[in-house]
């Protein structure tokens, strides 16, 4: 490479930035931003999930809630009458 390629502003750009990123500093600051970015995808998808969740949740109650099953009429049992109503004790 001859020291014109050097001077050009790609190759500067290049240069700068290998150096940038091999020092331990540089690292450091990317391997954290890696593990909080993670950290917050990781959260995100959780509370994503337990809002589809509660959502399904809700939906299955307020079906079951709203239309309850009919019961059979002749098959309930009479509540017995007591003597102040007229009945035999």
């Amino acid at each position: 490479m001859a020291i014109e390629e050097y001077l050009e502003s790609e190759v500067a750009v290049a240069v700068a930035a290998t150096a940038i990123a091999l020092t331990p500093r540089a690292r450091r600051l990317l391997r954290r931003g890696v593990v909080y970015g993670l950290a917050g995808a990781l959260m995100a998808g959780d509370a994503i999930a337990s809002f589809g969740r509660a959502t399904a949740r809700g939906a299955q109650d307020a079906t079951t809630s709203v239309a309850p099953a009919p019961t059979d009429a002749s098959n309930t049992p009479t509540p017995a009458r007591t003597q102040e109503q007229g009945g035999e004790a």
